[in-house]
């Protein structure tokens, strides 16, 4: 199924979370014990299909994406995969219009694979709607090798750049960069 969901997603132009990535997000959602997950970028629903794997099995995925047809590329994923409809939320709209609608505390992990110029919003996103101890994770950290090139300065870059850094200071949180995929930035929301 995800091989099939990969080529989907090549078709319509957006790029799927590599298979190191995938496998990295399984465990974590495993690790989490995750019940309820939010997804920002469904695509073709491949990452979905990966936190779906690691989920507790009457764990629900809310998956956001700005795009009907990644929507409609994602419930031939999860249909074809014999996935339980009541198993996934898909929300169409932009993730900094619809995120603010979720409830506070209420989710076990965030994986942000969305608009990169939006990463710091949806970090801000995340905090609220993250129990302590849980998870939110972002998929291209190292974006294609250029974030740990200071000459690299386009938008997307700086952005990722800038949420390192913001996560790496950030008290609240416990972080690690994963070399998983495009790299996975990990973070952890302590207790209060």
């Amino acid at each position: 199924m995800i091989t099939t969901a990969r080529a989907k997603g090549t078709e319509l132009g957006c790029v799927p979370v590599l298979p190191g990535a995938g496998a990295a997000l399984r465990l974590i959602a495993a690790m989490a014990d995750a019940r309820s997950v939010v997804e920002i970028g469904t695509g073709a629903g491949v990452g979905s299909m990966w936190l779906l794997r690691g989920m507790r099995p009457d764990g629900v995925l809310t998956t956001i994406d700005v795009e009907p047809e990644h929507h409609r590329a994602a419930r031939e994923t999860f249909s074809e995969a014999g996935i339980a409809g009541n198993r996934v939320r898909l929300i169409s709209g932009r993730a900094l219009e619809v995120l603010p609608r979720l409830t506070d505390s209420a989710y076990d992990l965030v994986f942000c694979d969305g608009d990169k110029t939006e990463y710091a919003g949806y970090l801000e996103q995340a905090l609220r709607l993250l129990r302590p101890g849980g998870v939110v994770v972002f998929d291209n950290a190292l974006w294609h090798d250029r974030v740990a090139d200071p000459t690299q300065r386009d938008e997307e870059t700086t952005a990722i750049r800038e949420l390192g850094r913001s996560v790496r200071e950030d008290e609240r949180l416990v972080s690690a960069l994963l070399v998983a995929g495009d790299g996975l930035l990990v973070a952890v929301k302590k207790p209060e």
